[in-house]
């Protein structure tokens, strides 16, 4: 039987099912899927418990999940989030 995965910006990322999005990207090598709003600045895990807003990305076309909290699930599209993720809204 194969492990799962989920897509994260067109690469398969496999994870352990009860892993949290977060916990199965850092374990692919992956540090960053968010940057910041004004510079740009790479961002990933900081808290790991949900505190911080640092690990926020997209999942299925929902911006600002947090990945530490989100538990990864078979087949579901994982993007990196550019700023507050409603780019389209912004000024």
């Amino acid at each position: 039987m194969s492990q799962p995965h989920f897509s994260f910006d067109g690469s398969q990322i496999p994870f352990r099912p009860g892993q949290s999005v977060g916990a199965a990207l850092t374990a692919a090598g992956v540090r960053s899927w968010r940057s910041t709003r004004r510079a740009g600045r790479p961002r990933g895990l900081f808290c790991g418990i949900g505190v911080c807003f640092d690990c926020l990305l997209v999942v299925d076309g929902r911006p600002n999940e947090r990945a530490c909290l989100r538990l990864a699930e078979q087949g579901m599209e994982v993007s990196t989030q550019e700023g507050t993720g409603h780019g389209d809204l912004e000024v």
